[in-house]
């Protein structure tokens, strides 16, 4: 009889793959708050130390550099702000999407240094944080259109960027832990 090893772990979602929560209540929507609000100092504890030549390596084969990885991660979550802004004061907008990986493709992405990112989180995310906890659990139910996901409300919105904050800096670290860094 052969056993067979483990399966390596996906390095693409180190985390897992996103899954929607069924249900999204107090605790549920107070959980991903407390992630939103714990991102950047987490985020930053996963660069710490890190050199520019590790910054600049990618987390896997094909994949993004640790600093493209914090610069994306500015720019979604600056645009997921602002979607909830926009749900917030409009009925159902349309948003629109946007390349991400062609963002990370532009030269601010490839080489400016990930602590002005890092600091632009920080404040966003203290916005962000205060922004979600003002709201009324009513209020999680408004939503947007996205042109690839559909109907979203802000519950769904709040459980997907909870996760992907978890995601990337997952990322990270899956390459110090392989790297041995």
């Amino acid at each position: 009889m052969t056993q067979s090893s483990p399966a390596a772990p996906d390095e693409r979602y180190p985390i897992g793959r996103f899954q929607p929560p069924a249900q999204i209540g107090a605790a549920e929507r107070d959980a991903a708050i407390g992630q939103i609000e714990r991102l950047p100092a987490e985020l930053r504890r996963a660069l710490d130390g890190l050199s520019e030549a590790q910054l600049n390596t990618p987390y896997r084969e094909g994949g993004w550099t640790a600093q493209q990885v914090v610069h994306h991660l500015f720019d979604s979550h600056s645009m997921a702000h602002g979607r909830f802004r926009l749900a917030l004061t409009e009925d159902e907008p349309a948003i629109f999407a946007y390349k991400e990986s062609a963002w990370a493709e532009l030269a601010d992405a490839r080489s400016a240094p990930a602590a002005i990112s890092l600091g632009l989180l920080d404040g966003l995310h203290r916005r962000w944080a205060w922004l979600l906890r003002s709201l009324r659990p009513e209020q999680f139910s408004r939503a947007f259109r996205h042109p690839e996901r559909g109907r979203m409300t802000l519950d769904q919105n709040l459980a997907l960027y909870a996760w992907h904050g978890r995601h990337h800096t997952g990322h990270i670290l899956g390459l110090r832990q392989r790297r041995g860094w």
